[in-house]
């Protein structure tokens, strides 16, 4: 479904970004784990078109996306949930929402998808008339993820879901995410919550200093030694 082959991304002279290439089939969940200022970040926002690989290309189904403008990518298929939930603070949870579904196709079936995110947030249900910023951090984080479903995405980009979050919320999040996987969404996670993301994942990447360092089955990462000691302090 996602092929990224060979980017390069760069902040002005700065190369956040070197000879990274990751893949993402059908149905799969795929993690992507690796340090803070590893360059996890750079990665969905290069995918997302809003920035621009120097090198490389990016297939999604594919097409080449790699200078399709970011509302093109969403209305193609994928969906990104930044990183600090990125809402608009002063609009309602419903108007968050909505802002998820600006398309033709998605403004079509825009009652049954926001029936299908009170079916895994039923709390969002009960906030629809509450302004975004006065949320809890969890809630917020529901109605990210709420936002991004609303494009009907093939493919879903999820940026460290369970940032700041308490213990009881992350393995709920976790929850969702399968959830949604297992209704047809593919899944491209960001985590540095590294035993949880690889738990729920087909495979996994590890991104280190910008460039891959490591991939396989999640199964296999989860039992090598790098792994162990760098990201699980065993």
């Amino acid at each position: 479904m996602l092929k990224v082959s060979g980017i390069d991304v760069y902040y002005g002279d700065m190369e956040a970004l070197k000879d990274v290439s990751i893949d993402v089939n059908r149905g799969e969940i795929v993690s992507v784990i690796g340090s803070n200022g590893a360059g996890k970040s750079t990665l969905l926002r290069t995918i997302s078109g809003i920035q621009r690989p120097r090198e490389g290309v990016i297939y999604f189904n594919d097409e080449d996306i790699s200078r399709s403008p970011t509302f093109q990518i969403v209305e193609k298929g994928i969906s990104h949930v930044p990183e600090g939930r990125q809402l608009f603070p002063t609009m309602t949870v419903r108007e968050n929402l909505e802002m998820g579904a600006q398309f033709k196709r998605t403004q079509k079936v825009q009652h049954e998808t926001l029936e299908q995110v009170f079916d895994y947030f039923p709390r969002l249900k009960e906030r629809l008339a509450q302004k975004a910023g006065t949320l809890s951090g969890g809630e917020q984080q529901m109605v990210a993820m709420g936002r991004g479903l609303m494009s009907v995405p093939e493919l879903m980009m999820l940026d460290e879901p369970s940032l700041g979050l308490a213990p009881v919320l992350v393995t709920k999040i976790f929850e969702i995410i399968e959830r949604i996987n297992r209704q047809g969404t593919s899944i491209l996670l960001i985590e540095q919550n590294v035993f949880h993301s690889l738990k729920i994942s087909n495979r996994g990447f590890v991104l280190e200093n910008g460039e891959i360092a490591l991939s396989g089955k999640a199964e296999e990462l989860l039992a090598n030694p790098h792994i162990h000691k760098t990201y699980l302090g065993l």
